[in-house]
């Protein structure tokens, strides 16, 4: 169980719930830029110490290109969603926010069946249906 992709999944989801109450606090008083890059300054310390601890330093010589290129790619955006999400945390009630920001759940469900070519049935449209319309129903309240 402590190694499925649904128990990480699961703590993902409860640690980003986290994230959104504590940014929220912590953007009432600071530009939401600089806010940003205390946080990013914050997770690579943190990275750096558990790469370490974990042993898993690896020459960046050997590591593919490609997969490189992706994660850059990868960060830029996760950069681009951070310096937003701070932004709209400042200026909107979290409960807005975080409904909307979680849209990234169909945008990536959608974008995964586009160019990773999975598959999705009837139940996963109706779900993804679902959480867009439960977004909308805490959205439109505000």
């Amino acid at each position: 169980m402590f190694n499925s992709w649904q128990f990480f999944a699961l703590f993902s989801a409860f640690f980003a719930g986290l994230v959104a109450i504590l940014a929220k606090l912590g953007v009432n008083s600071i530009p939401s830029n600089l806010a940003t890059l205390i946080r990013t300054v914050v997770i690579a310390f943190f990275l750096v110490g558990l790469i370490a601890l974990r042993k898993e330093w690896v020459n960046l010589g050997v590591l593919d290109t490609k997969a490189i290129i992706f994660l850059v790619l990868s960060a830029l955006a996760a950069g681009l969603s951070w310096i937003c999400y701070f932004k709209a945390l400042q200026l909107g009630p979290a409960s807005g926010v975080i409904a909307l920001d979680k849209l990234s759940l169909v945008f990536a469900i959608v974008l995964s069946a586009l160019f990773l070519g999975e598959q999705l049935n009837a139940w996963q449209w109706a779900g993804m249906a679902l959480m867009f319309s439960g977004a909308m129903l805490i959205v439109l309240k505000i």
